[in-house]
């Protein structure tokens, strides 16, 4: 199943943490904990569970639907990245979360590139109409 993004993320302060703890890493160079407030981590998950509460009935969806259920993921991340002022996901992030909401559609029977290619996309651009993170 696909890992979610902020499992990521979390490990990262979590590990952070420990080494701050041990004394191998300098506090100065510590950032995780200041680019994942907990606030943004909570807000990302409900968004990410919502969409894996919706994705066990796209089996047999036409596009409109499967589309649809993309745009509500993607637009619920752009009030979340907006509410922490429009720096909440930069590129590793960005692309963590496309690659979940990817991995979570194929895990789930979409074909992607299929269905990207039926809308004159490439398999990656399936969120851009409506990404502003």
């Amino acid at each position: 199943m696909a890992e979610k993004p902020t499992t990521n993320w979390r490990d990262g302060i979590a590990k952070e943490a420990e080494d701050l703890a041990a004394g191998t890493l300098d506090p100065e160079c510590a950032c995780m904990a200041g680019l994942f407030p907990e606030e943004l981590l909570t807000s990302t998950d409900a968004v990410l569970d919502t969409f894996e509460r919706e994705l066990p009935g796209l089996r047999g969806a036409d596009d409109a639907q499967i589309l649809g259920v993309v745009e509500r993921v993607v637009l619920a991340l752009n009030a979340v990245n907006e509410a922490h002022n429009e720096s909440a996901f930069e590129t590793d992030e960005r692309e963590q979360l496309c690659d979940f909401i990817d991995q979570s559609l194929t895990e789930h029977g979409i074909d992607i590139v299929a269905l990207t290619a039926r809308h004159g996309l490439g398999r990656h651009q399936i969120t851009d109409k409506w990404r502003k993170w």
